[in-house]
């Protein structure tokens, strides 16, 4: 009998050091997966030569943080800084400065850049109208470098650094704290030849950001102007269609659909490759009600073109692991909900980033509601998502709302110094009636006794009935 029991506490031992150990076997896994892993468990042939500097993937509704990895490491990205020329060309035309229509005169300067063999470029002939729409798709579509210096001319009417200091003006505005731009296409100035030189800008310097500020570029980019998917999408267009100079462009984003490294619901960003960079990527893709940003930086090295594809092999492999672990979806509905066991009026329908097959989380503070999902912001100027409501009974909004946190702060306070000041005016009155009963004759006394302390008590009772309103209730006015 002994025996046996002993058996079975072994047996028993056994069970529960297998099970702990493959938890911790998993968790270490887990834990120790890294993106070249990730990428070759999707199928994708590639090695430590071509493992990325850098990468992030958000989610694009709510700023948050899906995967990272050396987020804030600095790095050169080459072609993909035409994003930000981009961003300021969308932001002139809503300024009213000009339109898509507009056209751009070329100069002999556009036309030598144009045939700059170096540099990625378009056709450009000096004297020819160039439409802003066919100089966007040259500058997303063939990464040219020289439509990106025709559009930052047209916005800033040929002030080429005054459109430098805007691009750092607006990387600071929008939150990107690693980023400083020298040039306005991802090429050294120095490699224009002299037909491309903004004054007092360090010809040879690389513009250098990160990956997490490019995700926030990217991120306010789509926000403010969901049109640009529309010129990052084609893998092939014709531009100046209908005229001597008519030009088919080839888009180097191997990963949209029908190209090479076709991903399903890719439809941009950018591709940029530079000697000191290696090879980048930024790129979105949108599948049901989910938009993902990532970015890859420093792929392989500019000797082996290899390059080129393995930083789609990358990001494709991102993007299915955080599409097939995250949702972005209405979580919650406008209207009368039950939250942690409240009831609460929601003012809107509420969406957010849930790891799927899990259930929300929600928080309810003051009158806003938040979920925890545990994702972090890609930046603190991206607020997480959150819903204004109240509580379906207004005494438990009023013991659940810190009373000086809302708007009525200052008439409250006025209230109970009023009602405070009744109270005490009530108990200067009671004083003055023991004076008077002392003096007053026995004629008068009672008629005197009576009518301060009646007045007295009123006061003080006025005064606390107020302050009971205003804590159950709010102030009067």
């Amino acid at each position: 009998m002994k025996k046996r029991n002993v058996l079975l506490k072994i047996c028993s031992l056994i069970l529960v050091i297998g099970y702990f150990s493959g938890i911790f076997t998993a968790a270490d896994a887990y834990a120790q997966e890294d993106i070249l892993t990730i990428t070759q468990n999707a199928g994708y042939q590639t090695n430590e030569v071509y493992k990325p500097q850098a990468s992030i993937v958000i989610e694009a509704q709510t700023g948050q943080v899906l995967w990272e990895d050396n987020p804030d490491l600095k790095w050169n990205p080459a072609s993909i800084a035409k994003l930000m020329s981009v961003y300021l060309v969308f932001e002139a035309m809503k300024q009213g400065k000009f339109t898509l229509d507009t056209t751009v005169k070329a100069t002999d300067s556009d036309q030598a850049i144009s045939q700059i063999y170096e540099l990625s470029n378009n056709s450009i002939v000096a004297g020819v109208d160039y439409p802003v729409r066919d100089l966007l798709y040259a500058t997303l579509v063939q990464s040219s470098n020289v439509a990106t210096v025709m559009l930052a001319n047209l916005v800033t009417a040929n002030d080429e650094a005054k459109f430098i200091h805007m691009m750092n003006d607006k990387a600071k505005e929008l939150g990107m704290t690693n980023s400083t731009f020298y040039n306005c296409s991802g090429a050294e100035t120095g490699s224009f030849n002299g037909y491309y030189k903004p004054e007092g800008i360090d010809p040879n310097a690389d513009n250098i950001t990160t990956a997490r500020d490019l995700a926030i570029l990217s991120y306010h980019l789509l926000k403010n102007y969901p049109d640009t998917v529309m010129y990052t999408s084609p893998t092939q267009i014709t531009i100046m269609e209908n005229t001597p100079y008519a030009e088919i462009l080839e888009n180097h984003n191997y990963s949209l659909p029908g190209l090479a490294y076709g991903y399903e619901g890719a439809d941009g960003l950018k591709t940029g490759s530079s000697p000191t960079g290696g090879f980048n990527y930024a790129a979105t893709a949108k599948r049901e009600n989910t938009r993902l940003i990532e970015i890859v930086l420093g792929v392989g090295n500019w000797e082996d073109q290899e390059g080129e594809l393995q930083r789609h092999a990358f990001g494709n492999a991102l993007f299915d692991k955080a599409f097939a672990t995250y949702e972005y979806k209405q979580l919650l509905s406008k209207g009368n909900q039950t939250i942690n066991k409240e009831e609460v009026i929601l003012e809107q329908d509420f969406y957010g980033v849930i790891q799927k097959n899990t259930e929300p989380v929600f928080t309810l503070s003051a009158n806003t509601l938040t979920m925890n999902n545990g994702l972090a912001q890609v930046s603190p100027t991206i607020k997480a998502p959150s819903a204004e409501f109240k509580y379906a009974k207004k005494l438990k909004a009023l013991q659940n709302s810190p009373l000086l946190k809302n708007t009525k702060k200052k008439n409250s306070f006025s209230t109970f110094f009023l009602n405070g000041l009744l109270i005490i005016l009530g108990l200067l009155f009671a004083v003055l009636s023991k004076l008077f009963k002392k003096e007053a004759t026995d004629a008068n006394k009672a008629k005197k006794f009576n009518l301060l302390l009646t007045i007295g008590i009123l006061f003080i009772l006025a005064g606390i009935g107020l302050s009971i309103y205003t804590v159950i209730f709010g102030p009067l006015i």
